[in-house]
């Protein structure tokens, strides 16, 4: 048996056996994020409507930026931004926080980043409501294709795992990243055109470049483009969506499985 397809084995092996310890620790998050709130899960679906108000006021409104159905627009994005930024800033720490379960017992140590991508997995879930409350309230009707949403969710969630495994392990080391990383994500969250068409940038292509090779433009011009205009985008596009999230995971689980090793000397 090879090295790889070993690996492999042991993976699906880890996964089964400790697949009760995941459900335990999503369920664990839940209860912890909503404890002694009197709304409970509803936040999830509060949080983007409120967002979106605050958001359509500034700039739909104030700023006037010209975008048919922005409200549906701005929260449609902002669903796959969301899921993003949540889970891997949630996945810092998430070696760090556990150093007590993992000083005790053994438990592959890439459980807990992956348990942190699948909580914000489910919370996504909670925010399409949202989404579906606003295209209600401005007569959007979603389109056929809105049917194929889970595939740029799929490739997004192949990405947030890499990207959650490498900063997972990389904190452990640099504890600096935790402070750092907020300002990146402001950075990054205004190369992602959110709250702004791409066509806003035509007249400025070298931001257009910058924005157009963040992984996460791609997702959300995927996710956006299925559920609002009934574009199935082309291959290339799925090959650059695919890429992006393979080669991302690939290097996040590398790096975390050269890292873990001295994980206990550090935490």
């Amino acid at each position: 048996m090879t090295k790889t397809t070993s690996n492999k084995t042991n993976f699906i092996s880890d996964m089964k056996r400790f697949f009760p310890l995941l459900k335990n620790l999503v369920s664990k998050d839940f209860k912890i994020k909503y404890r002694r709130s009197v709304l409970g899960v509803a936040w999830s679906v509060l949080n983007p409507l409120f967002t979106m108000l605050v958001i359509t006021t500034v700039f739909g409104k104030l700023l006037k930026i010209q975008v048919e159905n922005f409200a549906t627009y701005y929260i449609v994005g902002f669903a796959i931004w969301n899921f993003f930024s949540e889970a891997t800033s949630n996945s810092l720490g998430s070696i760090l926080s556990s150093a007590p379960l993992i000083k005790k017992v053994y438990i592959p140590k890439y459980i807990f980043p992956l348990e942190k991508c699948l909580f914000s997995l489910v919370n996504f879930f909670f925010t399409l409501i949202a989404v579906i409350i606003v295209m209600l309230f401005q007569g959007v009707i979603p389109s056929v294709t809105a049917i194929l949403f889970p595939i740029p969710v799929m490739f997004c969630f192949v990405f947030v795992c890499g990207v959650s495994l490498f900063l997972s392990a990389a904190t452990v080391y640099f504890r600096d990243i935790q402070h750092l990383y907020g300002v990146l994500l402001t950075m990054l969250m205004y190369l992602t055109p959110i709250i702004y068409p791409l066509s806003l940038l035509e007249e400025h292509k070298f931001v257009l470049k910058i924005v157009k090779l963040n992984p996460i433009t791609h997702y959300v011009e995927y996710f956006r483009g299925l559920v609002m205009y009934n574009t199935i985008p082309n291959l290339k596009e799925n090959l650059v969506c695919i890429a992006m999230s393979l080669g991302m995971f690939l290097i996040g689980a590398l790096v975390f499985k050269k890292a873990q090793g001295k994980f206990i000397l550090h935490i």
